[in-house]
Order: structure tokens, then sequence, then C-alpha cells
């Protein structure tokens, strides 16, 4: 038996780890995106970063700076140079949902053989202005805009990647430099960060793996040279961006230390740490279980690591709509999968607020949390664990009840689940005893419901 006690000690706050790529926007229906509101609101979504929207460059006319500013010869001072209809209406159906936005200021990865937008612009200075001018109509109601005081606003995407950028480690330095020192003149309120890296794979793959190749060793060596050219050149940097895609949360524990330290000893002490893109595995054989109980109990796991190491916000990769990294909802009918009420069960404890201290035997994947009003909550994954009987005590409580994460059973259909979260036990007292499953998650409440379905 294994045992979990919540004390009922706060030891800060849970953080924002549930934000999102993108949103599953669907351009036939405008401005009426009555499904983005119920998805967000149903999970919770605090905040969505926009990052490949609407499929393949950004689909033609959204977010990206090329698809805004369609003409680099124009006058970036005219209203007339600039297209925001769409990203307009991406943008409003998320506010309207109740979250925030991440911009990042860029493009859509670029797969195929012809690059089109991921070489260096032709003048950073008014690559800059351009962005100005964006960040204008979303804050400052600029070119019939709006004020929604977008906070968060990111340079460029995995530059150190041949699809996102074609020009030299040098150049995007420099139009970091241009562009992050341009928009602080211009906006010293908002928060100024880049570049969402590809990842620190090499510092736990061994040698001859291929992300321990000279290609991925790279991504390592842009960062320290990135601090230091940042440092060396005033250049803000608010908070730094970075990925990785694994099965295995302790690699995101890695990685989360490895960021936080090279921060501190480049003196960037203040700037926050962003995971902005995480999901199970990535290719392959990631794809079959992103949308999974074992994904959706892999991303309850990945959520506590988060929480209990230095990443301050996050945004899962991604809920575009039919995208293949999509766990949250299937892609030709759009049902919920289990990984979604995963997410929905965490935002209950981001909603409480109040972090509170957990003792564990062994290696628990397990945080805890409890609101003004009394209610507690544990929140436990059994991603890749062994079944077992758990004893999980809230200290304090007077009744607890204990929630089960429950896919259909319809063979290969297991995945596609409306159930969500089921009661399987209700005590008196401040103790809950349960036997678990192997790729699983549990929500205990203290002295209230979970209240998700």
């Amino acid at each position: 038996m294994k045992t979990i006690v919540v004390e009922n000690e706060s030891v800060g706050k849970i953080k924002e780890l549930h934000g999102v790529n993108c949103a599953p926007y669907n351009k036939m229906h405008g401005a009426n995106q009555v499904r983005v509101q119920k998805i967000f609101e149903y999970a919770g979504v605090p905040r969505s970063r926009l990052h490949d929207c609407c499929g393949k460059y950004g689909g033609t006319y959204y977010v990206d700076v090329p698809n805004i500013f369609r003409d680099f010869d124009a006058d970036e001072n005219d209203p007339n140079s600039y297209d925001f209809y769409y990203t307009d209406e991406y943008i409003g159906a998320i506010i309207k949902a109740g979250a925030q936005i991440v911009y990042r200021l860029g493009i859509t990865i670029e797969w195929g053989s012809k690059k089109y937008t991921a070489h260096p612009p032709k003048d950073f200075a008014k690559w800059a202005r351009i962005c100005e001018h964006i960040v204008r109509h979303y804050n400052e109601g600029w070119n019939n805009g709006f004020y929604y005081g977008i906070e968060y606003w990111e340079i460029w995407n995995e530059p150190e990647n041949p699809p996102m950028w074609t020009g030299t480690r040098e150049q995007f330095f420099e139009l970091y430099k241009v562009s992050s020192l341009h928009l602080r003149k211009c906006f010293p309120d908002i928060k100024i960060g880049g570049y969402g890296s590809c990842g620190f794979y090499a510092l736990f793959r061994p040698e001859g793996h291929v992300q321990c190749s000279p290609f991925y060793k790279g991504f390592l060596t842009w960062f320290d040279e990135f601090l230091k050219f940042v440092k060396e050149n005033g250049c803000p940097l608010d908070f730094y961006t970075w990925h990785i895609y694994t099965p295995k949360p302790e690699e995101i524990e890695i990685c989360a230390k490895h960021v936080r330290a090279k921060l501190d000893e480049y003196g960037f002490a203040n700037t926050e740490s962003h995971l902005n893109e995480w999901n199970y595995g990535a290719e392959g054989g990631g794809y079959d279980n992103m949308a999974t109980m074992k994904g959706a109990s892999f991303c309850a796991a990945a959520l506590c690591c988060m929480q209990n190491n230095a990443v301050d916000l996050a945004q899962y990769y991604t809920l575009s709509a039919a995208a293949s990294y999509n766990g949250w909802l299937t892609a030709r009918c759009g049902r919920y999968t289990p990984t979604i009420h995963s997410f929905a069960a965490f935002s209950k404890l981001y909603k409480a607020g109040n972090s509170l201290a957990v003792k564990a035997d062994g290696d628990a994947a397990c945080i805890a949390a409890k609101g003004e009003d009394g209610v507690a909550y544990a929140y436990i994954s059994t991603y890749a664990k062994d079944p077992e009987t758990l004893k999980v005590i809230l200290s304090g409580a007077k009744k607890t009840r204990v929630y089960e994460l429950t896919a259909e059973k319809e063979g290969v259909f297991e995945h596609l689940s409306e159930k969500g979260f089921v009661q399987v036990s209700e005590t008196d007292g401040n103790t809950a005893e349960f036997e678990t499953e192997t790729d699983c998650v549990y929500v205990v409440v203290g002295d209230g419901e979970l209240g998700l379905n």
C-alpha cells in the first residue's frame, strides 16, 4: 500500500500550466465560434499561444506577420497595408471564451521544399515597426482594433530549425535585438520574450541517438549564445520559451532545471521559464497515445512535474481542430478524449489557487490544492505505474470523495470518452483508500465535489 498525505499547509499557488496552443476554430463558422467557448470553458483554458494557427502557412490569412502585413514593401504606417480580418476573428473567439493570448510574432513552420516566409526579413527595423503596429492594433485600438491588454509577445519560434528560419544564428540574434528593443521602447508594460527553443534532448539522450547528433547538441549552444548576446546588448527577456515532446515526465524536469539554471547563470533570475510546446511523445507512436488513457495520465503526470519544478507557464501543443497533435478532440467527430478531462480536473486545482504540501511514499505523481471555500483536491496520476492500493489522507477534511477518469470500453473506440470523471467512493473522515489502475487519473476531493460532469 502506498500513502499520500496532503497537509493543510499552503506552499504557494497552483501555476498556470494548462494553457494550449491555438483553438478548435472552424473557418466555416465565422465569428460564431460557440464550440471554442464550450471547450475552453469546460477545460478551464486560461491562455492560448498563437502558433501554427489554421494549418500550413498560418492558413494564409491568420496571425503570422507576413499574413497580416502581406506586402513587405508597403508602407508600415498605413493602416491599409494590414489585413487583420481573420486574426481578429480568431483571437476574438478565444477572448470571448475567457482566455488570454500569447502572441507569437513570426511565422508558421514551412515543411515544404520551398520556403516562402522562413527567410530573414529584408529589413529588421521595418519588421520591428510592423510588429509594433500589430501590438497597437490589439492593445491600443489602432486601425479599428481592440484593447485586449495582451501581456506576452513572443519573438519567433524554433529558429534553430531550418523549416522555421533559413538564416544564421547571428542574423536571428540581431532580429531579436532590433525588435525587442523597439517593442520595449514603444510598450514598456508588455512582456517580451522568445525564442521557442526546439528543446534540450541532448542533455539526456545517449551518444549515437539521433537526438544527440550535432544538430540537436546545437540547440544547447544556441541557448548559451543567445543568453550571452541578450545580456551584452541589453535586450529585454521577460520570458524564455522552450519545447519538449517526450513520453517521460522526468525529462521535463531535467530540461526545466537546465533552463532555470542557465537563466540564473547569465543574470536573468527574474525571467520567466515558459514550456510553450509539449505533448506525449511526438512523431511515430506518440500520435496513437495522445488521445488515450495513456496520454491523459501522462499529461496529468507532466502537470504534476511542472508544478513541482521551475516552469512558470505552459501551453500544450496543440488544440487546433483536426491537428495530428490534438489529443483533446478526435479528428473527425470532435468528441472529447480522456486527455481533455485530465486538463479540466487540473483547472479545478488552478481555480482553487493555494497549493498544498504533499508527502508521499515513493515517486507518486501528485499535487494538491485548496480553495477559499475550504474544498481540497488531490490530483494523482498513475502513468506507467502498476496497480496498487492507495491511501490518501486530506488533513482536516470531514468527508472525502474519490473520482476516477473513465473511458468508454468499446474496443478501438476506448479513447473516445464523453464520460470523464466518475465518483467511485465516498467516505466520512479525511482518509480515502482505493485500488488504482495503470495509466489513470484520480482526484480525491475533501469537503466538496469535483463538479465537472
